[in-house]
């Protein structure tokens, strides 16, 4: 009887949904490099642009997949039907030892444009200050709407990622770019256009210093850190980490966009980390493929990538709360990987493997070398996504922990010297950083 009250309440309680505004829809129209098109109505920015045509097959967390860095450059296809349908929550949180500033993952917007099959009219939830719709309008990010995202997937799951165009307006009824009018980001240095441009702090009354490298950092990676009590200091994915290294007692690497080829500097430098310091160091998404470089091995672009909430993969090893033979659910977002190669480099081990494509989803500094170093491709702190693997964050900080217990103490004062501080202002929030 509840039941049948409740289905029959329905319309009457979407009534009280919040209304997403005018419909002030002009044309739009998505074309592919490959030679399709597909048209709709806009919403959003009244702007046309290019980018790298992706799908994600996530069911919620639009917000969260829109705010992603690794989404930096790109059109980004939701194959769940209805987007926008919560809308979207005010985006500030405090700056504390539980929260980074932010609220999604990031300050705003990342990737360049949106495709949907419908959005969302109204929007209904107790969190939500705005519909898509205007927030996407708000940081000039236009999307698409009517399109059959369904015959899209289909297209990009049998050619591959493809570049695009999304045509806006007059341009809609403009005949499609030739394919050397086609503009491709992979080219440019996607993680130098994200990662904070000046060192900054968080949660510094912690009980164990982290480094973190920032490619590109999801908010959740720095708040998983700092929940469980760490000091945090977040640098650009070009600092020079080895003239502080001995002040920290491990080192993240965070996800971040594009191809890994551009981050060779990193990479050159975190080579010579591994070789002379011994603490843990723990790497996620491009962090795990500068890992990967770093020990000699060679990335490669994916014909498709995996992006998405639900990914399986196989743990090779075990470590920490990972278990070899257990299948973990992943969220996940790259479009480049690590080549499996027999035999691997010395010192190392894989980790994971996806279970449906066979690419390396992990890899691990083996126990003979006595060094605690992970990399894995996808995201354990999900936001969205599953949560199977986050006690991967307790694992790393644990062997971070026990690692200090066997050194003198470690220097209560962060130092960075004035030459540290020529970046401009970060992606999140300044945190003040002492000279």
């Amino acid at each position: 009887m509840i039941a049948r009250t409740l289905i029959r309440s329905q319309p009457f309680i979407r009534a009280f949904a919040t209304h997403a505004g005018p419909n002030t829809a002009l044309p739009a129209a998505l074309h592919l490099k490959t030679g399709q098109s597909f048209h709709g109505r806009s919403f959003g920015a009244p702007r046309s642009i290019f980018g790298e045509t992706v799908f994600s097959t996530s069911i919620t967390s639009y917000t969260e997949s829109m705010t992603d860095p690794s989404y930096r450059n790109q059109i980004l296809v939701f194959t769940t039907p209805l987007i926008g349908n919560y809308g979207v929550p005010s985006n500030k949180a405090p700056i504390d030892s539980q929260d980074v500033g932010v609220v999604l993952e990031s300050e705003g917007i990342q990737c360049s444009a949106i495709v949907v099959a419908d959005v969302a009219e109204k929007f209904s939830h107790h969190a939500a200050v705005e519909s898509l719709t205007s927030w996407c309008r708000r940081f000039n990010v236009p999307g698409i709407t009517g399109v059959d995202t369904r015959e899209v997937t289909r297209l990009l799951r049998d050619q591959g990622t493809t570049l695009g165009r999304l045509a806006v307006g007059v341009d809609a009824s403009a005949p499609a770019p030739t394919p050397e009018q086609y503009w491709d980001p992979s080219i440019e240095n996607l993680v130098d256009q994200v990662s904070t441009k000046v060192p900054y702090h968080l949660n510094p009354d912690g009980d164990i210093r982290i480094a973190v490298l920032d490619f590109g950092a999801k908010a959740n990676i720095l708040r998983s850190l700092i929940r469980r009590n760490a000091a945090v200091t977040v640098l650009p994915w070009n600092f020079d980490f080895n003239s502080i290294r001995d002040q920290y007692d491990g080192l993240f690497l965070t996800n971040g966009p594009g191809d890994p080829s551009h981050c060779m500097e990193a990479v050159l430098k975190l080579r010579e980390t591994l070789q002379m310091w011994g603490k843990p160091i723990f790497g996620i998404c491009m962090g795990h493929q500068v890992i990967g470089m770093a020990a000699g091995l060679e990335a490669y672009r994916m014909t498709f990538g995996n992006r998405g909430h639900n990914q399986p993969v196989l743990a090779l090893a075990s470590s920490g709360s990972i278990k070899a033979g257990r299948v973990y659910v992943t969220s996940q977002n790259h479009q480049y990987a690590l080549k499996l190669t027999d035999p691997f480099p010395t010192g190392w081990e894989p980790f994971f493997i996806n279970c449906n494509d066979s690419s390396v989803e992990g890899i691990k500094s083996t126990e003979d070398t006595g060094k605690k170093v992970w990399g894995v491709q996808f995201h354990p702190e999900s936001a969205g996504g599953p949560l199977d693997t986050m006690e991967m964050f307790t694992d790393f900080l644990g062997e971070c922990r026990a690692h200090r217990l066997t050194l003198p103490m470690a220097a209560t004062t962060v130092k960075l010297t004035s030459s540290h501080k020529k970046y401009a202002a970060p992606r999140f929030p300044e945190i003040s950083v002492s000279a």
